[in-house]
């Protein structure tokens, strides 16, 4: 990764250690409570924009993408930092969240037109959910190649959110 100016990744910063553990304290997801997370996630978005795609503190050097959902109950567009993940070529979301599906979970049932922010580029979307057959196999490759859902999923009996995005064309606006 070239470092630019006003990036948040200086030529000195070390490596994030790896976590593969869900329950690890150092982990991102676990250094925040949950009723400040739309302010750690406004900070994250803000961050993200002014510097192409990159972010500093815990997510520091982490692939990331910017999802941009329709309400499912509000119609208001809702914006939220998830980790960019892939099988071979196929862009994947998912989510760490107890107790209950996270609400752009919820938004992109009710809505799959979504906007994703990779990097410094915009993308019209298609998130699709994944169920049945399709969800079952999908679910097996992450948890045999993905140690922290597999760790999440193994402290759970909800099936971790499994979100294929297809991108469009870049958009203009």
């Amino acid at each position: 990764m070239s470092n630019q100016p006003n990036s948040p990744i200086s030529p000195t910063s070390t490596a994030p250690r790896e976590i593969t553990d869900y329950d690890d304290p150092d982990a991102p997801w676990n250094q925040v409570a949950e009723d400040n997370i739309a302010d750690w996630n406004e900070d994250v978005i803000r961050e993200f924009r002014a510097n192409g795609g990159r972010v500093s503190g815990a997510y520091e050097g982490g692939n990331l993408l910017l999802l941009t959902t329709t309400g499912a109950k509000s119609g208001k567009r809702h914006i939220v930092p998830l980790g960019a993940l892939y099988r071979d070529e196929v862009l994947y979301v998912s989510s760490f969240l107890e107790g209950r599906y996270p609400a752009w979970y919820h938004n992109v049932k009710a809505d799959p037109a979504v906007i994703v922010e990779l990097g410094d580029r915009i993308y019209r979307a298609t998130a699709k959910v994944l169920t049945g057959a399709e969800y079952d196999e999908f679910a097996s490759w992450v948890l045999h190649n993905n140690p922290l859902l597999a760790d999440f999923q193994s402290k759970t009996e909800r099936p971790m959110p499994l979100v294929v995005l297809t991108l469009g064309t870049d958009r203009a606006d």
